[in-house]
């Protein structure tokens, strides 16, 4: 099963339910996939075993038999690649990779060669499997990172795949495929707007979700409000507590310093578990 954890705003408290809910559970697969900030391994503390460079093809022209027709510049629709007088530019950093442009040269003069974009790191948290990205400072692009490492998913294991905040396209290609979506809240008026785009996304991806309140007795009740008029289930609720704030601050999950968390992160599993099979 692979469940997705998701929000409109960053600090809602993703990483917090993501890395509680991989402790819980006898055999879990944590993916942090905001590799543009992964911050999982803070509190699981993982055993990094693996390590892998990810790159993209970009182009590499050889002006030596290249007759300057303009043919790859025209099929580049992010201008990665241009056709001067008698001179060809490649932008590396705009490339998406599709290789189009060595596809339509009508002289094999342009081969693709890799850049690096970012790595994958693979380890693990006593019995829970850990992978994380990061992607390289100054890269415009997460996607194609994302997509490598979800590669890696155990599909013998539970997988909690913790997202990015907001609905970018990093976002999309986190929570796409994953069989639940949870989305983690405040009861905020920032919080609810946010949430609703999330709902938006989810829903044009077609996978069900599910909400999580966090800081739940601060603020007002229209995120309540606005799940019960569209049928979203409020599947767990977590208090404003100091505790969690101390612990968070340290680096300490959550079930570590109040382990009565457990059961109720179990239930959160089991609730979810019962929706997907319904």
């Amino acid at each position: 099963m692979l469940i997705s954890i998701a929000s409109g705003k960053g600090g809602t408290g993703k990483t917090t339910i993501g890395t509680n809910l991989a402790l819980s559970l006898e055999n879990a697969q944590y993916i942090d996939c905001d590799v543009e900030e992964p911050n999982g391994h803070l509190f699981l503390k993982p055993e990094i075993k693996d390590r892998f460079s990810i790159g993209i093809p970009v182009p590499q022209v050889d002006e030596s038999i290249c007759t300057y027709c303009g043919k790859c510049a025209e099929i580049c629709e992010y201008h990665a690649i241009i056709v001067i007088k008698d001179k060809v530019l490649v932008f590396p950093e705009l490339c998406h990779g599709c290789g189009g442009c060595s596809y339509v040269c009508p002289v094999d003069a342009i081969k693709e060669v890799k850049r690096e974009i970012g790595v994958i790191e693979k380890g693990m948290a006593k019995n829970i499997e850990f992978v994380h990205a990061r992607l390289n400072i100054g890269e415009p692009m997460a996607p194609p990172l994302i997509r490598e490492e979800k590669k890696y998913i155990d599909d013998h294991r539970t997988v909690i795949i913790d997202s990015s905040p907001g609905t970018s396209c990093p976002v999309v290609e986190s929570v796409k495929g994953t069989d639940f979506c949870l989305l983690v809240t405040e009861p905020t008026p920032f919080g609810l707007n946010d949430l609703k785009l999330a709902v938006e996304m989810v829903r044009l991806l077609g996978i069900p979700c599910g909400v999580v309140v966090n800081s739940a007795d601060i603020g007002n009740r229209e995120v309540w409000n606005y799940c019960k008029k569209e049928n979203i289930p409020v599947l767990m609720e977590i208090p404003f507590d100091r505790r969690i704030a101390e612990a968070y601050s340290k680096g300490i999950p959550l079930l570590k310093k109040i382990p009565e968390y457990r059961d109720k992160f179990l239930k959160l599993y089991q609730d979810i578990e019962l929706r997907i099979s319904q």
